[in-house]
């Protein structure tokens, strides 16, 4: 049994009143290239059907369709879906609707998926995809579509941008560990298609070291939980493997060498230490709590927002924003340096 009416569409409208969307649209939107015998037909079928108004006759008038894309690598990691929140957010407060583009770490399929945002006629487009090169994202802005890019940087005039800075913290913690007495060497997790944020960070933890004369060590490592804990059970195994300094890409992964070290007898933090570059909120729940590096990506996602929604009305001034990494001390290192705020 129908308990509710069907939505009456600008498409019954049109044709009870006898006349075009077009036409339909211009008289919702009080456009004057109306007739005013025309408009009071139009009107008058509105109240007889309850018509309620919806973005698609706005778009009829304006051209616009109050559709963003967006392309981001997977909305299954933490950090991805605290991204979202904060873009979904701005979005509802500015009256547009979001369509997902969801891609691997494959550069062919990122570029398929811009074709398809492409292709789709939205309004503008928010990119996070660690794959695309610059060149890529200026395929989008070609087609005079507004985007806001993060974590690449791409200069245009239909293009914002906003950078994530990590090298600076890294440097810092390096040199704080060994003036503080790290003996060890320090071990970076690499992990393959990691993207350009891993790959700027391992650069600068191999520059620092070599900088400071220090032996260190790089690990490949899978993007996987249960992988990376099963290798290091095995890495552990081995005395000469008992001490060490562990660089990890996420929390997930940091949690994994974490777990892998307590269950092989070793203390956290006076044997292992660990910490997190992509700080989320596993590192409080998780125990004993990592140390991390953080960046608000909700946050993120709302500048990101409200960046597009400016470049789209033309009213972008700064097209650049920076974020910060800030250091989070927990309890998967020793303490050396004070924690920021």
């Amino acid at each position: 049994m129908q308990n509710t009416k069907d939505r009456v569409t600008i498409y019954q409208v049109a044709k009870a009143a006898g006349v075009s969307l077009a036409t339909v649209s211009r008289v919702i939107n009080k456009q004057a290239s109306v007739t005013q015998a025309t408009r009071e037909k139009v009107e008058n079928t509105i109240i007889a059907l309850g018509y309620k108004p919806s973005g698609l006759a706005q778009a009829l008038a304006t051209n616009r369709t109050t559709n963003i894309g967006v392309i981001i690598p997977s909305a299954n990691y933490v950090y991805i879906s605290n991204l979202l929140s904060g873009i979904t957010e701005t979005a509802r407060e500015k009256n547009y609707v979001l369509t997902l583009f969801s891609t691997s770490h494959n550069r062919e399929e990122a570029l398929a998926m811009m074709e398809k945002v492409i292709s789709t006629h939205v309004d503008g487009v928010i990119v996070y995809d660690d794959q695309l090169l610059p060149e890529d994202i200026q395929t989008i802005a070609s087609y005079n579509v507004p985007i806001v890019v993060l974590d690449n940087k791409v200069v245009g005039d239909n293009v914002g941008d906003i950078h994530f800075s990590y090298s600076a913290s890294l440097r810092c913690i390096i040199n704080e560990y060994y003036e503080k007495g790290g003996e060890s060497p320090m071990t970076f997790l690499h992990v393959h298609n990691g993207g350009r944020l891993l790959n700027r960070c391992e650069k600068v933890f191999i520059q620092t070291n070599q900088e400071l004369g220090k032996e260190y060590r790089v690990i490949n490592s899978d993007d996987s939980y249960t992988r990376t804990y099963n290798e290091f059970r095995e890495y552990f195994s081995q005395p000469e493997n008992h001490k060490g300094f562990f660089i990890c890409a996420r929390d997930s992964l940091a949690c994994a060498v974490q777990n892998a070290a307590s269950d092989s007898g070793l203390r956290i933090p006076e044997d292992v230490e660990i910490l997190s570059l992509v700080g989320t909120k596993y590192a409080y729940i998780v125990r004993p709590t990592l140390t991390t590096f953080h960046i608000d990506m909700h946050e993120v996602g709302k500048r990101a927002m409200y960046m597009l929604t400016d470049l789209m009305n033309h009213d972008l001034i700064d097209r650049s924003a920076h974020f910060d990494a800030t250091y989070v001390q927990g309890q998967s290192t020793k303490k050396r340096l004070k924690e920021e705020n």
